[in-house]
């Protein structure tokens, strides 16, 4: 699994992925999942680093659609507007986190994420 089909290692990773990656994982804050969506479809079989970069991106930004999703419905018993706040401020921090890595060419495990994409 260290090597895709262009036989590139994710040790190879060249400043073009890198700055792909970072802009997959700063489109999460502005446009959810689409974002980093589209271009991990168009890039994943390009580039090993763009490919784990993305699921790892998409499965926390799907993980986090179904926090809000659970904060929402806890609204109705007062938990989820406390839950609404934490939440927004831990995306943003594990999104920004993820994506200064991903500029310096490394893969970041998303902390709260459910393992959908493999």
């Amino acid at each position: 699994m260290d090597q895709n089909p262009d036989n590139q290692s994710l040790n190879e990773v060249t400043s073009d992925d890198k700055n792909m990656a970072m802009l997959l994982n700063l489109l999460g804050i502005f446009t959810g999942f689409i974002g980093p969506l589209i271009i991990w479809l168009l890039y994943k079989e390009k580039s090993q680093f763009i490919n784990e970069s993305g699921k790892g991106c998409l499965n926390f930004q799907i993980s986090f659609v179904i926090y809000y999703f659970a904060a929402f419905i806890l609204t109705f018993i007062i938990i989820g507007l406390i839950a609404f706040p934490i939440l927004g401020i831990l995306f943003l921090i594990f999104a920004i986190k993820g994506t200064i890595e991903a500029s310096n060419g490394r893969l970041y495990a998303f902390p709260m994420s459910i393992t959908f994409l493999k």
